[in-house]
């Protein structure tokens, strides 16, 4: 009879304690950047002369928002159309803006790089182009930039929808050679030979995919 009593004293025991305990609090949906590493990524922006504005961290809806973004002011070539950007992708951003693009259009097309017009960076949804795939894309975490088009001091614009595949070779070797040197720097890289939904832009994403097309 003890042993019985002693059976149904735990049982209530045990339910009490299970009414009593707070639930576990919610996972984090987006994990933020540590803090070592983005203010290693802070001074890497600084170290190379790059302009920028610290952002204020925002949840934004499910698989989205902005963790340890910045706005870039200046790169030293002006770029339109970028908004928050993960400071990792906006450090590989300006990198090959600077180290890459303004190179490559010198000597391939034989004129300054004098402006960049981006498509965005930050935006709260699904990949594209991808059928039924539901993932979140790159966007949703300000961790990619799409890139339209160059602006060289001649008055050439050169872009992605329109020169991608240009009758000039020097036109198609210089976004050939742009797309590879970013292809070194991003770990996701799509351009029109993708699919479609890449017809008009370079997506640059700061991930670890490897991923080149």
């Amino acid at each position: 009879m003890t042993r019985e009593w002693g059976v149904v004293a735990l049982t209530f025991l045990l339910a009490a304690c299970g009414r009593s305990e707070r639930p576990a609090p919610p996972r984090a949906d987006v994990e933020r950047p540590p803090a070592r590493e983005i203010a290693q990524c802070h001074a890497d922006l600084r170290a190379e002369g790059v302009a920028f504005r610290v952002l204020p961290d925002k949840p934004t809806g499910a698989g989205c928002g902005l963790y340890g973004t910045v706005q870039l002011l200046d790169i030293g070539v002006p770029v339109t159309g970028i908004t928050a950007m993960r400071c990792g992708n906006a450090r590989a951003f300006a990198g090959w803006v600077r180290n890459a693009v303004a190179p490559a259009a010198y000597q391939g097309l034989g004129s300054e790089l004098t402006r960049v017009a981006g498509m965005g960076t930050y935006a709260c949804r699904n990949v594209v182009g991808a059928g039924r795939d539901d993932r979140r894309s790159g966007h949703a975490t300000a961790n990619a930039v799409d890139v339209a088009a160059f602006t060289l001091r001649d008055g050439r614009r050169v872009s992605i929808a329109d020169d991608w595949a240009s009758e000039d070779p020097a036109v198609r070797g210089f976004l050939r050679t742009i797309r590879r040197s970013a292809c070194r720097r991003f770990g996701t890289v799509l351009s029109p030979d993708y699919n479609a939904a890449h017809r008009d832009h370079l997506h640059l994403e700061d991930d670890a995919a490897r991923f080149c097309r």
